[in-house]
């Protein structure tokens, strides 16, 4: 690609990879976009994260599996290629391996705290709505299961590194009364 700008779009359509026109306003565009702007909140947070550490790591490993999830959204195809069960398997370790590093949780908790923390719960419901726009998409187009899966198993991720986050900023969670 030797232009960001195609003028394809001008018109109120997106080409999916596969060579299908469609509206902007499809509910699969609609679907993938909302995974971008995801992964945009997701740079957000790296951006305040200043650490080399695991979470970090697992947040950079989040947006480029992000990516592909897009990708296999927005191939018009009905199989996912690119995102698969081994990632859902991975997000329940991690966040079986954080919980285990934390005060158990056993309240309601407000989505507050450090930056990095407030900016994880908003990613988590970016990331729930991400999902129901998964689940409409799926009424008019074939969208594989594996990516409500993951996208369902992401946003319980994304609620245990915001706690995570503030155990390591030393931030203690704020109890809903």
């Amino acid at each position: 690609m030797t232009k960001i700008y195609t003028k394809t779009g001008d018109t109120g359509e997106t080409g999916l990879f596969s060579g299908e026109r469609v509206s902007k306003a499809d509910p699969l565009v609609d679907a993938y976009g909302t995974v971008d702007e995801l992964n945009s909140t997701l740079g957000v947070v790296r951006s305040l994260h200043r650490r080399d550490d695991k979470l970090a790591t697992i947040l950079r490993q989040l947006q480029t599996e992000l990516l592909s999830l897009g990708a296999d959204m927005g191939s018009g195809e009905p199989v996912a290629t690119r995102t698969t069960d081994k990632q859902v398997e991975q997000y329940e370790a991690w966040i079986d391996e954080l919980t285990a590093e934390m005060p158990p949780l056993r309240n309601f908790i407000l989505p507050a705290g450090h930056p990095v923390t407030a900016h994880l719960h908003q990613a988590r419901t970016i990331c729930r709505r991400a999902e129901r726009l998964a689940i409409r998409a799926r009424d008019y187009r074939a969208v594989d299961s594996v990516v409500v899966r993951t996208l369902n198993r992401l946003a319980d991720l994304l609620f245990t590194l915001a706690r995570y986050a503030n155990h390591v900023y030393g931030v203690e969670d704020e109890v809903w009364k």
